[in-house]
């Protein structure tokens, strides 16, 4: 289970967000085919949960927190439980309810020691620090991004870092203060450097899209487009998945 659930996340690191799916999902059935719980609920943490959100299926992601709840809360698994509702809290702020979602996820990530710092906690603080940016609370968001940040010099999985420095150039941007730009620009080249130095395709698509956002918005269209077409075009999959669309549509916009 967890050499599946391993290949699930590289296959997602490297550009292959429906390959990436499918070897979750299929995690998820041999578990349940074997009737293992634990196993159902670590596929579910580790794997399918965290990639449904990375490729933006609010519906599937809705689906497998429900499940990973349920399953935890039916055979008093605490962990997998707090996870599932860390997973829900997010679905909630995509979902739009930044009301309900928000408080739930830092009550939530308040009980992660730093034995679980890992992808998915990552991800967790990412949305939470961009939700804080949406209801105006960004200097709220850039320190959750600061403490996440100093975590990562104890883990194995520097590329974990990427998704940080990316997020937090977006909320700079947000700021609206001297020099803001060019400290984005700056943290969007470091998560693009890092993404290639790890191979890491999709992490390279964000950090390029938001960097080429940026150049387009302060009349570098070109800059912008000779930086964002060679990353869409290594993809050979995943064209229905929010990112490459985000992507797309900024290409088309640049044409």
């Amino acid at each position: 289970m967890d050499t599946r659930a391993s290949l699930a996340l590289i296959l997602l690191q490297q550009g292959f967000p429906d390959q990436a799916m499918r070897a979750a999902e299929s995690n998820i059935e041999e578990a349940r085919a074997i009737s293992h719980a634990v196993s159902l609920c670590h596929a579910l943490s580790f794997a399918v949960c965290p990639i449904a959100l990375w490729v933006g299926d609010l519906v599937a992601s809705d689906h497998y927190a429900g499940m990973l709840l349920d399953l935890s809360t039916r055979y008093g698994l605490t962990a997998a439980q707090h996870g599932g509702r860390r997973y829900q809290s997010v679905v909630l702020i995509k979902k739009g309810d930044i009301t309900a979602g928000l408080p739930l996820l830092r009550a939530c990530l308040e009980r992660v020691g730093k034995a679980n710092v890992a992808f998915g906690f990552f991800t967790f603080v990412s949305e939470m620090a961009a939700a804080l940016a949406r209801v105006g609370q960004v200097a709220d968001g850039l320190a959750a991004i600061e403490k996440a940040l100093a975590l990562t010099e104890r883990i194995e999985e520097p590329w974990l870092i990427v998704e940080l420095l990316r997020v937090k150039g977006e909320l700079l941007l947000m700021q609206d203060a001297p020099r803001a730009a060019l400290a984005a620009e700056d943290l969007f080249r470091q998560a693009l450097d890092g993404a290639r130095r790890h191979d890491a395709l999709s992490w390279e698509l964000r950090a390029a899209t938001s960097l080429a956002s940026l150049l387009q918005g302060q009349g570098r269209s070109t800059d912008a487009l000779a930086l964002l077409q060679p990353v869409y075009d290594r993809f050979t999959e995943g064209f229905d998945t929010a990112d490459l669309k985000s992507a797309k549509a900024i290409l088309n916009s640049l044409r």
